[in-house]
């Protein structure tokens, strides 16, 4: 069982990646497109990562326009120790804000950044990334992710997005 420094110390981790948000682009330099849930199965992290399969759906934030699918896996590299059942993530889809129309499909691609999470029992984490079509895309936690299980992990995430109309 993890104690409560080790669960504490994880918790400050997530907190100082959290408040290093502002590397990636704030809302004030870029135009919310919308809404991207992902709900990531669980599994095992192996110490110097972990790699899980994820199915995501699309809300944009023009309300006439209709939701998309995605489908992926989310690779996580560093300190990855435990085992966590389903997760919930969700991220506001930030683009830049020049004349950027979006396209169906368009959040398809590669991301990559920072991510942190500690669990024992109920947990919660932070993914920070940055990529998609033509590395324009940027995903910000809207809120800390929610797990169960047993983990602590730290590194470097990067997630594989592709649409299921594709």
């Amino acid at each position: 069982m993890i104690g409560k420094t080790k669960i504490s110390a994880a918790a400050a981790v997530i907190a100082t990646i959290a408040l290093g948000a502002s590397a990636v682009p704030s809302q004030a330099d870029s135009v919310e497109l919308g809404l991207l849930e992902c709900v990531v199965d669980g599994g095992t992290g192996f110490i110097f990562g972990s790699s899980k399969d994820l199915s995501c759906e699309y809300t944009p934030a023009n309300a006439t326009a209709p939701t998309e699918a995605y489908f992926g896996v989310i690779n996580k590299f560093g300190l990855d120790i435990g085992v966590t059942g389903t997760t919930v993530i969700q991220w506001i889809v930030l683009a830049p804000t020049t004349d950027y129309e979006y396209q169906p499909g368009s959040l398809s691609g590669d991301y990559q950044g920072v991510s942190a999470e500690a669990t024992a029992a109920a947990g919660a984490g932070v993914n920070l990334l940055v990529g998609g079509s033509d590395e324009t895309f940027s995903l910000q936690p809207v809120s800390v992710q929610a797990q169960e299980g047993v983990n602590v992990a730290i590194g470097i995430a990067e997630l594989q997005l592709r649409s299921i109309a594709d």
